[in-house]
């Protein structure tokens, strides 16, 4: 595969997962009282602290398997399947049960850590984002596909910031109807690379053990 095409692949997996605009919505609830200054505050920090974890958990992933001695296989037919519940959730236009939920919502509502807990860990980076950057690395051979990778995390989180500065503009265009029809093609594409995951590891560890 080339290096766009890599580039294409690791972009859409962690874009869909991260899904930065069915985020807005709740964004939007968490920021609601605060004004555009404090709010652009907000979505700064959350993003770069997300960021930050995902690139984190990018670099040493492999090494924190190798540790426990967990094979990448394993984790991507892990991770395949729970990508696959939360595109589930996606395509019923549901708050991911891997993310947040409403009464976590309404609590933190006038707190003023927000961009910590829940939109930075795990509203944008929960298990779903980590696993996929993980797999993502340790599929990659090379230094230059690991750099691609590292390339595309950066642009999601890139358009994920510019997607919350303008999240009240982008609310009043798509509307919450269409944040929903967002959020169930989003879905449907998260559950096709969820099975890209789960086949592509089954078969890599069938081969591994000479079947």
């Amino acid at each position: 595969m080339d290096y766009v095409g890599i580039f294409v692949f690791a972009f859409v997996s962690i874009f869909v997962i991260v899904d930065p605009l069915a985020a807005v919505v709740t964004f939007i609830s968490l920021t609601n009282k605060m004004d555009d200054k404090t709010k652009n505050i907000v979505a700064k920090r959350a993003v770069l602290l997300a960021c930050v974890i995902a690139l984190a958990f990018a670099l040493t992933g492999n090494f924190v398997l190798n540790i426990f001695g967990i094979g990448v296989d394993s984790l991507r037919i892990a991770g395949g399947i729970l990508l696959f519940t939360v595109a589930l959730d996606m395509m019923h236009a549901k708050i991911s049960r891997e993310s947040i939920t409403k009464n976590e919502i309404s609590e933190y509502i006038d707190r003023e850590d927000v961009w910590i807990f829940p939109i930075a860990l795990p509203l944008l980076t929960g298990p779903g984002a980590i696993t996929t950057v993980i797999v993502l690395m340790g599929n990659s051979d090379t230094t230059l596909n690991k750099l691609v990778v590292i390339m595309a995390i950066i642009a999601t989180f890139i358009i994920t910031f510019y997607v919350f500065i303008f999240s009240r503009r982008l609310y009043k265009i798509m509307g919450y109807t269409g944040m929903l029809v967002f959020t169930r093609i989003m879905g449907l594409l998260l559950a096709a690379i969820a099975i890209e995951f789960i086949t592509t590891g089954i078969l890599n560890l069938f081969q591994n053990y000479g079947y």
